[in-house]
């Protein structure tokens, strides 16, 4: 599958690449600067989502998936997930792609009834905002009434370095804990669940939790 990722070069964004190439789909990277991703079984694509005035078209030309893995707090304007959400919206469905996978946050899921995460004392406020801003791109995705096939994945309350464990559950809208009520995942995996998804379409236009 021809697959562009937005956000190669960061730190999920990377493990996603190298997941996907790992399987044999032809990968395209989407960067603000080429010279940050040196690897020849790899074409980039230069792309600067700041400059509005870029031709998203263009850089997905002939692309069938694209996968977003944007969080805003690189350039420090976390405005740019939710309007981003609304460009790919607006701008996908006159392209070839036929599907958007998007890196989400785990702090708009629900830890009890109408009760965010995000919202809770214990949330870490360094990451409080990236939290708001990616529930306001979800909002956006729900509230849409574009015809793009969408799935927003999000991750564990600890997404963290590490290998791949080979397995994970997949739940909804509630923050997904183990036994001893923790809720965690390895980037690996969370890299290996997002590519499962790419592969399998199971979930269509809808948002989905990865945990172990």
């Amino acid at each position: 599958m021809k697959v562009a990722i937005l956000g190669a070069t960061g730190w999920i964004g990377s493990h996603i690449v190298n997941e996907a190439k790992s399987r044999g789909h032809e990968v395209i990277a989407l960067v603000r600067d080429p010279s940050k991703l040196m690897d020849s079984q790899i074409e980039t694509r230069q792309f600067d989502l700041l400059n509005t005035n870029v031709d998203l078209a263009a850089a997905l030309q002939d692309v069938e998936v694209l996968i977003s893995a944007i969080g805003g707090r690189a350039a420090g304007n976390h405005d740019l997930v939710a309007t981003t959400a609304e460009r790919v919206l607006t701008e996908l469905p006159a392209t070839a792609v036929q599907r958007l996978l998007w890196v989400g946050g785990a702090g708009s899921l629900e830890v009890a009834p109408n009760v965010a995460l995000v919202n809770t004392p214990d949330f870490p406020a360094e990451y409080k905002d990236e939290a708001l801003a990616m529930g306001e791109a979800l909002a956006v995705f729900r509230n849409s009434k574009s015809p793009l096939n969408w799935t927003f994945v999000s991750p564990a309350a600890v997404i963290f370095p590490g290998e791949k464990q080979g397995h994970y559950r997949i739940g909804g809208d509630q923050l997904l804990q183990d036994a001893e009520g923790n809720s965690q995942i390895s980037v690996s995996d969370y890299a290996v669940a997002m590519i499962d998804e790419l592969e399998q379409a199971q979930y269509p236009r809808q948002r989905i939790g990865v945990a172990y």
